[in-house]
């Protein structure tokens, strides 16, 4: 095997054929051939010929579509991010993966108000961290014992056993009562995995480091203030074993899934994969079986100790694979046909905001699409970009715009969160520029979200609903005064817009109000002052393919309403 995903034929399975048909199969002489000559067919992902003009490549960006889940997520204008684990009880924002399991005990968890809090900011979707670059799983994982199980957490309840001690399950259960959708951050890198040598070593030379009065690294400084305690796990991550195939799931002693496997209600799949690889794909694989539906899969690309000698090389495709097999319609983060980062951490979209976006590696081999520089260019997506020499692929690929309401990440007793009208501005500049929005919202370390975090997500939901809830369209007879513009193109056609100008009837004369280059799937325009018309015209100036534009509609803000 080459790493690709077999799907065992023990016994019959309604999984085989999602797992056949989970990666697009490689074209023919014959295919290649046709796509230089033939029509341009609609397509999440189309290859770059040889013989392919930059006028035909530009026509096959336009007929790059969405799959069936990408269409889905990006109608869901924002996601509430859960950054929760071992961090919240240590007051960090980056683990070792050495900490006491001991220390995971929140007293006053309350995921019902979590999901409050998230629903009155207008989130449709909510993710949590079930495993953070520490590798603490927050739910209880047959592969590691760095988990909540081995908390108190776990026992703490009548009986010795909490209801609520799976932290992933229970808030699967809670969001899906709220009505939300559900994503899961699984992170790659995993410091509880360290191999064990290897990191005794590492903190001797940090302790070496800081005597000779030099800088240390974030995960530098929390290795240190663990380092009497080895990594939790086994030694899985970088350890430099050679790649077999493996049976996933790979069953443990005692496993109470073996009658479901061995009968086939269960499926199996065959990988070739390392040490580290095997583990996660067994996580992958608990995780989507257990508590799916999933519809976001979020992989961090963060690789903390490869400046410190250790690397573990992702073998991306067996990630990909096994995700589109269990769970077709979840799009994954950084992943083949997924969505993308948008390139900061501020949650802000470019002016001009691409879906569809070039790649000179094929994107089920690589995390983060093959963009360049971590899609943190300013131009990812024009036709220079698309035409460049090199490029072999071009994918449907929309942006994911993340940011936290606090500082940090994980919850910081000491910092406040973003006022309602930052919060609105972000909503403006990543929802209103063809992205959608990540607003991590870290509950603290008695497992609630704090007060003022909640009174800034209620306002600003607030916010939203009044400005943008429902929208006007200005008509002869029928004049209306507003500052926002709100477009959008029907993504099902493609993303084809390029340019375009907005035109307003005030007063019996029409005049240019806004102007702009991308649409996208939502496109939102303040204007400078406040406008009454009773009429409205959107001129496109340049498009890659006939436009499919949505009917525009008008809002007014806040501040013109006063």
């Amino acid at each position: 095997m080459d790493g690709g995903v077999r799907c065992s034929r023990s016994a019959p399975s309604p999984w085989a054929a999602l797992a056949a048909a989970a990666v697009p199969p490689a074209p023919t002489e014959a295919a290649a051939r046709a796509g230089c000559e033939g029509p341009v067919t609609p397509a999440p992902q189309q290859t770059v010929e040889d013989c392919d003009t930059p006028a035909r490549i530009v026509d096959k960006a336009a007929h790059t579509v969405p799959t069936a889940g990408q269409r889905a997520w990006q109608r869901r204008e924002i996601t509430a991010f859960t950054h929760f684990g071992m961090n919240t009880m240590t007051g960090r924002q980056w683990g070792s993966g050495a900490e006491d399991p001991r220390l995971f005990d929140p007293p006053g968890l309350d995921m019902d108000q979590w999901m409050r809090a998230y629903k009155a900011a207008g989130a449709e979707q909510v993710m949590l961290t079930a495993k953070h670059h520490d590798g603490f799983a927050l739910y209880p994982s047959r592969y590691t014992d760095h988990d909540v199980a081995a908390s108190p957490w776990w026992t703490n309840g009548p009986g010795g056993r909490n209801p609520d001690g799976d932290v992933l399950g229970a808030y699967v259960k809670a969001a899906r009562k709220a009505g939300l959708e559900v994503g899961v951050y699984l992170s790659p890198a995993d410091g509880a995995e360290l191999p064990h040598a290897w990191h005794a070593r590492w903190v001797e030379r940090i302790r070496e480091k800081q005597q000779n009065g030099e800088e240390l690294s974030l995960p530098e400084r929390m290795a240190l203030e663990d380092g009497d305690r080895a990594p939790a796990g086994q030694g899985r991550y970088g350890n430099g074993s050679e790649p077999t195939e493996r049976t996933i799931p790979t069953l443990v002693p005692g496993d109470d899934r073996a009658e479901k496997v061995a009968s086939g209600a269960l499926p199996t799949f065959r990988f070739n994969a390392d040490d580290y690889d095997a583990y996660y794909l067994n996580q992958i694989y608990e995780i989507l079986t257990q508590y799916g539906p999933i519809d976001e899969f979020w992989l961090d690309g963060a690789n903390p100790w490869s400046g410190a000698g250790v690397t573990q090389k992702y073998n991306v495709r067996n990630w990909f694979e096994l995700i589109h097999a269990l769970a077709p319609d979840a799009v994954v983060f950084q992943g083949a046909q997924g969505v993308r980062w948008v390139g900061n951490e501020d949650g802000v979209a470019r002016e001009t905001e691409w879906s569809v976006t070039p790649s000179a590696v094929d994107p089920w081999t690589v995390i983060g699409g093959g963009l360049p520089n971590d899609s943190t260019d300013a131009d990812i997506g024009s036709r220079a970009k698309l035409t460049a020499p090199g490029v072999r692929h071009l994918q449907w690929y929309p942006a994911e715009a993340d940011v936290s309401i606090r500082p940090g990440w994980f919850h910081d007793p000491a910092e406040r969160p973003k006022t309602p009208g930052q919060l609105m501005s972000l909503y403006e500049r990543s929802v209103g520029r063809n992205a959608s929005l990540l607003l991590n919202v870290p509950p603290a370390k008695d497992g609630r979200i704090d007060d003022a975090d909640v009174a800034s997500l209620t306002a600003f939901g607030k916010a939203v609903r009044t400005t943008y809830g429902s929208g006007a369209r200005p008509a002869p007879g029928h004049p209306v005064t507003f500052d926002r513009v709100r477009l959008g193109e029907d993504i099902r056609q493609g993303q084809r817009v390029e340019e375009f100008t907005v035109r307003a009837r005030v007063a019996g004369t029409w005049r240019d109000i806004a102007s702009g280059t991308t649409i996208g799937a939502r496109r939102i325009l303040p204007l400078a002052a406040p406008v009454t018309a009773d009429g409205l015209r959107i001129r496109v100036l340049a498009s890659r393919a006939a436009p499919r534009l949505l009917p525009p509609t008008v809002h007014l803000g806040a501040a013109g309403r006063r």
